[in-house]
């Protein structure tokens, strides 16, 4: 009788997972994104201390943290989430093209 199981995930990617997660993603969108089950990425973070917040907390902290930047922060920040959007998008259709 053998069983079927998936092997155990690299540290490099729960490494990446982690910080991921540290910086504000939450484990849900990283399972759908990156094809593993959350509660696994959920353990991760808590074997390793990793804070996972929820993503009321994570809104709240981006509202409080916008009106302490300056203009220019402000304006870099935006540029850079455009950019984020476009790369995102681009690995997306590279991923779909290669599968």
């Amino acid at each position: 009788m053998t069983q079927n199981y998936k092997p155990a995930y690299p540290p490099e990617f729960r490494q990446q997972m982690m910080e991921l997660v540290a910086l504000g993603k939450s484990p849900k969108q990283l399972s759908k994104e990156f094809g593993c089950h959350y509660t696994s990425i959920q353990a991760w973070c808590r074997a390793a201390g990793v804070p996972i917040r929820s993503s009321q907390a994570i809104a709240l902290s981006a509202t409080l943290s916008v009106p302490c930047l300056s203009a220019n922060e402000r304006q870099e920040l935006l540029e850079l989430r455009k950019k984020l959007k476009r790369v995102e998008m681009e690995r997306d259709i590279l991923a779909k093209a290669t599968t």
